[in-house]
């Protein structure tokens, strides 16, 4: 199943985001802790490194993530060049009151009255960007919504004298690459529910967590996790909580639905979906699509 995302709006957001790159001083990229790499939109990527600009990479929901996880990706992302990585929760004002220092730290040559710092927001739907600009200033200036692409129009405000803040909505890219991303990032609620079928996406959870914390699934669910695949975890959830149909048939549907919002809120227990290891090796064993070789090919004969 690949799963794509890229409503128009976005299309525009990313014209405008590419213009106010060039008058930033630096970027902030809201990642979803449990899933950094792929919550990371590679468009944005792309604007920093040509417009030379520093980022801080904020690792949001750290508090529903794996801890060893997100310390092994907060190393990760250190090693990379005028790249800071931090492990917070938005919804803690303490977390939050960090950023604005940090920020300075990346740009030491701007932050007065006369040079304000100017700072980017970015980052997919739904990781959190309205949030933080709330809790930074301490208002609600910016809305937040348990759906993404909450916020559609791009806005400057001042955060006291010495920065302003430029929140950008929430962007996806056109194709995303690997499959598994996308059902990672559809899982963790940053995808329109209309560009998926739950079951499959939860389905993907299951066999994910089967590998990697089955000990999580047996105290929340109450049943044992040996020889089972993904397609067993939603039928027995189904049945340990007596999700039946008319008829008396399982009710699949609302236990796959149960199960990716236990890993959304954080019942289920502290979860991440990849690490920076899996990653290495997904991008090892990737292996392109013969179509995509076939379209690169056709356009170049075009050009």
């Amino acid at each position: 199943m690949s799963i794509q995302w890229f409503p128009g709006h976005m299309n525009a957001a990313r014209k405008k985001a590419a213009e106010a790159m060039e008058k930033a001083d630096m970027v902030i990229e809201v990642l979803d802790a449990r899933v950094p790499q792929a919550s990371c939109n590679p468009m944005i990527e792309q604007l920093r490194v040509f417009r030379q600009r520093p980022c801080l990479k904020i690792l949001n929901k750290a508090d529903l993530a794996d801890p060893a996880a997100t310390q092994a990706w907060i190393d990760h992302y250190n090693r990379q060049k005028d790249v800071h990585a931090v492990a917070l929760s938005c919804k803690k004002p303490s977390d939050v009151a960090k950023v604005p220092g940090l920020c300075l730290k990346l740009a030491p040559h701007r932050g007065t009255p006369l040079k304000p710092l100017r700072i980017m927001i970015m980052g997919i739907p739904n990781v959190g960007k309205s949030t933080l600009m709330n809790a930074l200033l301490k208002k609600r200036v910016a809305k937040v919504g348990d759906e993404p692409a909450v916020t559609k129009t791009q806005q400057r405000l001042y955060l006291g004298n010495n920065m302003v803040l430029i929140d950008t909505p929430g962007m996806m890219w056109p194709k995303i690459e690997h499959p598994s991303d996308g059902l990672m990032l559809a899982a963790s609620h940053a995808i329109g529910s209309n560009a998926f079928i739950e079951e499959e996406v939860a389905t993907f959870l299951a066999d994910v967590l089967l590998g990697r914390y089955p000990a999580l699934l047996k105290t929340r669910y109450g049943f044992q996790t040996e020889g089972i695949d993904g397609v067993s975890v939603i039928e027995g959830i189904a049945k340990r909580r007596g999700y039946r149909l008319k008829g008396g048939d399982a009710d699949i549907e609302k236990a796959a639905h149960t199960l990716l919002q236990d890993y959304r809120s954080g019942a289920l227990g502290r979860i991440s979906l990849e690490t920076p290891e899996s990653r290495t090796a997904l991008l090892a064993s990737y292996q392109p699509s013969p179509t995509l070789g076939i379209e690169a090919e056709e356009q170049e004969q075009e050009d």
